[in-house]
């Protein structure tokens, strides 16, 4: 269950961040990664490099944008013990797997409580 909530997360953050692009830009890049590179929306938590270096194939440089924010929305939503901060040195491949890792490692009451709180906060809205 804790592997499912994080590879949720990571989805919710992609999907977050590419929307700062706008609504028809997002489903333009969903539908390029899946017809392009063959990666799904909902398998990218898999294949967290090949959706890197899809990216980077897509924008190039700008791709470190979309990777950050990305990053910034997965450190929000997982809640991590560890400092986030951005790095020239840090990719979003190793920043998904250590922030995954540290996820993973969490008290299951300690995840079940944000769990409660996310269900809660799509009920209110």
């Amino acid at each position: 269950m804790p592997k499912r909530d994080f590879e949720r997360f990571l989805i919710e953050a992609v999907d977050e961040s590419l929307s700062s692009l706008g609504e028809s830009s997002k489903q333009a890049i969903y539908y390029h990664l899946e017809k392009s590179f063959n990666i799904k929306k909902q398998e990218i938590p898999k294949n967290v490099e090949s959706f890197v270096q899809a990216l980077e194939k897509i924008f190039g440089l700008g791709a470190n944008f979309i990777e950050t924010l990305i990053m910034a929305r997965l450190n929000e939503k997982v809640e991590t013990s560890s400092k986030w901060h951005v790095s020239k040195e840090l990719t979003l491949t190793e920043y998904v797997a250590s922030t995954k890792r540290s996820f993973l490692a969490k008290k299951p009451e300690t995840m079940e409580m944000k769990m409660g709180q996310c269900e809660q906060m799509e009920i209110e809205s």
